[in-house]
């Protein structure tokens, strides 16, 4: 069990960062406000703004604008790319969690059944309550790996589909500012 207590910290402990992060980069102002200033010609003040803000959009956009003349498409491409990392960040140690905990459960599961089997050889089968006790008590473990990945699950899901929506997004205001400054127009 001290595995599986291990484990639920340790998710709960990721979720809540996970949590956190996304709380604090979910802002499409800061985007708006470049664009529409980088729409204007104001690139320096666009600049400066994005400074302001550490996000990863933020942090895509200010690479586009300090390659606008020469390789605009690839300082995009190379800035997401380098954002995707952080984008997911901590989300393998749910996964391994989510695996893991059930077979430590199955583990304690077992390990407890042949310690109700030793028990039933020493005093025979006249005394069920002595194994079916030890029985109970090994099927916990499985129950609680079991209650750990589902609830892990969730969140875990959450994230994944948040880190995919939050790179289209930036996919989709990375191309707006390509085409204001190579294309001249609105979205």
């Amino acid at each position: 069990m001290a595995p599986l207590l291990l484990c639920s910290i340790v998710a709960f402990t990721v979720v809540i960062e996970r949590f956190l992060f996304w709380r604090k980069v979910s802002s499409r102002q800061s985007a708006e406000e470049l664009l529409s200033l980088a729409e204007r010609g104001e690139i320096a003040r666009a600049t400066e703004l994005d400074r302001a803000y550490d996000f990863p959009l933020s942090r895509v956009l200010a690479a586009g604008l300090a390659h606008r003349t020469a390789a605009l498409e690839k300082a995009l491409e190379v800035a997401a790319q380098r954002e995707v990392p952080i984008l997911k960040q901590r989300l393998t140690i749910l996964d391994t969690i989510i695996t893991l905990a059930p077979l430590l459960g199955l583990l304690g599961t077992v390990t407890g059944m042949i310690g109700s089997f030793g028990i039933m050889s020493q005093v025979g089968i006249g005394q069920p309550h002595a194994v079916t006790g030890g029985v109970a008590e090994a099927l916990i473990a499985t129950a609680t790996g079991l209650l750990i990945a589902i609830l892990t699950l969730v969140p875990y899901n959450y994230f994944s589909n948040r880190a995919e929506r939050e790179l289209e997004e930036i996919e989709y205001y990375a191309s707006r500012l390509e085409l204001i400054l190579h294309g001249g127009g609105k979205d």
